[in-house]
């Protein structure tokens, strides 16, 4: 295309200068009139050209020609390419659709059939609820039984197996959970109290004072029992002056009082003068020497436990702890047993020694004054240890060595564990006839409320009970349980020092005779 274009105007530019030429010749024709051969001569440069121009416009539109005859074969080829390609095209589409049909045929044919095996199974169903109904009033009336006692029975029978297995595997579970537990306590309670040699001493509410001789008893009752009763008015403490050969028996409640006028009182028999105002003299001089008997009772007992920085007051009233006993037991000795064993529990489990000891030497403080103050000796241990800045570990361990309120560290929790210790230890404590008594009855009697026992002992001054069950209604699995609950029940019900072993036996006999 482009070569027509140049084609054109190269004959336009040879055209343009042709036309001039001839209207030049023309011009000089006219008015030369005198060039002839000037115009054969344009002539023939015009033919020329006009053959030229004639050569390459047919050169030309050949050209042009072959270009659209190319363009129109690759339009060609294009065309049947795209042709060619929807045809494959269509093809597929037609494939597609023919499978397409296929597939809902065979989804028709199925659901068709499944209709059918729907209908065959519903059917079915309908028999076999038919035929089970048979079968069940048919077992019925075999058995004798209706199905809800078929069931019941069946369940008692699951429910038995289930107990069964579940004894078994909560006697397994207890038994390797006690096994470790007990193995880890021993070492632990065993190692502190091997090395604790604490000696224990039941103390009463009777001071006896012995007499060279019984010519004594009447110098200290004096002329119409004035000595002893200026005696008994000074210390508050009553004398029973009896039979008893050589020996003057100081009764009172107050162990302070009682061991003032029990050194006043020996001091008296030494001296010899024993009259009112030499008794007044020998009391007040008792009273200067049970204080400072109390204070270095107090700084013994920090120095042999091993605690310093106790406020002084603090200090006196431990050594006020001396004269004071519960159950029998001294209670500044119970104090400084629990401190060792609490700071021999901590070292074994990598906690504060000092801190244990010192919360194990404060927890029964209370002690001191609860006799004087109105609460109990807890509450005032707390009051007297927040007055004398004690950490919050030492009170949390006075107000929770009895499980009033919470612990919240573990050496209240080993405080409280020393304490139980030191209490529970044979012929650390008395308890009174009555008490041990109902407490043995009351033991028994709960065991005996079980179902299936037959009969209860309580044994080893109240350690042990041993539980005799009817083996006709206790299994050896019922046995795990029942142990269990006994157990439990006696935990909520009773008070008691240390731990009660349940001890359930089950025995079977046959007896015959041979005739």
């Amino acid at each position: 295309m482009m070569e027509i274009i140049i084609a054109v105007a190269a004959t336009l530019v040879i055209t343009a200068p042709v036309s001039a030429f001839i209207a030049t010749a023309y011009r000089k024709k006219v008015v030369e009139g005198k060039i002839g051969s000037a115009e054969e001569k344009a002539r023939e440069i015009i033919d020329e050209a006009l053959k030229t121009a004639e050569t390459k416009k047919r050169e030309g539109l050949l050209e042009i020609k072959e270009e659209s005859i190319r363009t129109k074969n690759e339009l060609d080829k294009e065309i049947k390419e795209r042709r060619a390609e929807a045809q494959r095209y269509e093809r597929r589409v037609q494939q597609k659709e023919e499978n397409i049909d296929k597939k809902a045929e065979a989804i028709e044919r199925k659901e068709a059939s499944l209709q059918a095996k729907e209908e065959n199974l519903n059917k079915q169903k309908e028999e076999i609820a038919k035929l089970n109904e048979e079968r069940v009033q048919e077992l019925e009336r075999i058995s004798g039984l209706t199905s809800e006692q078929a069931k019941e029975y069946l369940l008692k029978i699951v429910e038995d197996e289930v107990k069964h297995e579940t004894a078994v595997m909560i006697k397994d579970l207890e038994a390797k959970a006690k096994e470790e537990a007990d193995k880890k306590a021993k070492e632990l309670v065993v190692t502190a109290i091997q090395k604790c040699a604490a000696d224990h001493v039941s103390e009463t509410t009777i001071s006896v004072v012995q007499l060279p001789s019984d010519e004594m008893k009447g110098r200290i009752i004096g002329r119409e029992g004035r000595n002893i009763r200026t005696l008994e008015t000074m210390t508050g403490v009553d004398l029973i002056i009896d039979d008893t050969p050589e020996a003057v028996i100081l009764s009172g409640f107050d162990p302070i009082r009682r061991e003032v006028a029990r050194i006043a009182l020996e001091k008296l028999i030494l001296d010899g003068r024993i009259h009112p105002a030499r008794i007044e003299e020998m009391v007040e001089k008792a009273q200067r020497e049970v204080e400072t008997m109390i204070k270095e009772e107090g700084e013994n007992a920090t120095l042999e436990v091993g605690v310093h920085g106790i406020h002084p007051e603090l200090v006196r009233l431990l050594g006020k702890m001396k004269f004071r006993t519960s159950y029998g037991q001294n209670a500044l000795k119970h104090s400084i047993e629990v401190a060792i064993i609490s700071g021999l529990l901590a070292a074994e489990m990598g906690l504060d020694v000092r801190v244990a000891k010192r919360a194990g030497l404060l927890h029964d403080i209370g002690k001191a004054v609860d006799h004087e103050m109105e609460g109990s000796h807890i509450q005032l241990g707390v009051e007297l240890c927040r007055k004398y800045k004690e950490s919050a570990i030492v009170i949390n361990a006075v107000e929770s060595h009895h499980g009033d309120v919470e612990a919240t560290s573990l050496i209240a929790c080993i405080v409280q564990a020393a304490d139980t210790i030191s209490a529970a230890r044979p012929g650390a404590r008395r308890e009174t006839l009555e008490t041990y008594t109902s407490r043995l009855k009351q033991l028994e009697d709960i065991t005996n409320n079980f179902k299936g026992v037959d009969k209860s002992f309580a044994i080893q001054a109240g350690r042990e009970i041993r539980v005799m069950v009817v083996p006709e209604q206790i299994t050896d699995a019922d046995m795990v349980l029942l142990a269990r609950d006994i157990s439990k029940k006696i935990e909520a019900e009773l008070e008691y020092p240390g731990q009660i072993k349940v001890n359930v036996i089950r025995e079977s006999r046959v007896i015959d005779y041979a005739k």
